[in-house]
């Protein structure tokens, strides 16, 4: 066994907790969430206006690609629901092109 690998759980469980906090935010500033994929070994995390450019967006973090991929395998492209320690979260989840990168736009609903 590899003691140096992060445990699945805590990083599902890191990744919800991410994922809520973001959403959180996302509604009080009535912002979508962007998340500009890299293939480094972080993305960026971008409250604003998907329609709009992204020198309009607001910067808010920088978080691991292995939470990255927690949160995309935890949620689905379209509308979701899910609950997060008791509270309950509705979003659309859609994808957009930042400059040469991907991104995913997760919208409150």
């Amino acid at each position: 066994m590899n003691t140096s690998s992060p445990d699945p759980l805590d990083i599902a469980t890191e990744a919800a907790s991410a994922l809520s906090e973001y959403l959180e935010l996302s509604l009080d500033k009535g912002k979508s969430l962007i998340l500009v994929l890299s293939q480094g070994e972080s993305s960026k995390v971008y409250l604003g206006d998907p329609g709009e450019p992204d020198a309009d967006w607001t910067s808010y973090a920088t978080i691991p690609n292995t939470i990255v991929r927690a949160l995309l395998d935890a949620t689905r492209s379209g509308f979701n629901q899910l609950v997060i320690a008791g509270q309950a979260y509705r979003f659309a989840r859609t994808f957009a092109q930042v400059d040469e990168h991907g991104a995913v736009v997760f919208t409150p609903a």
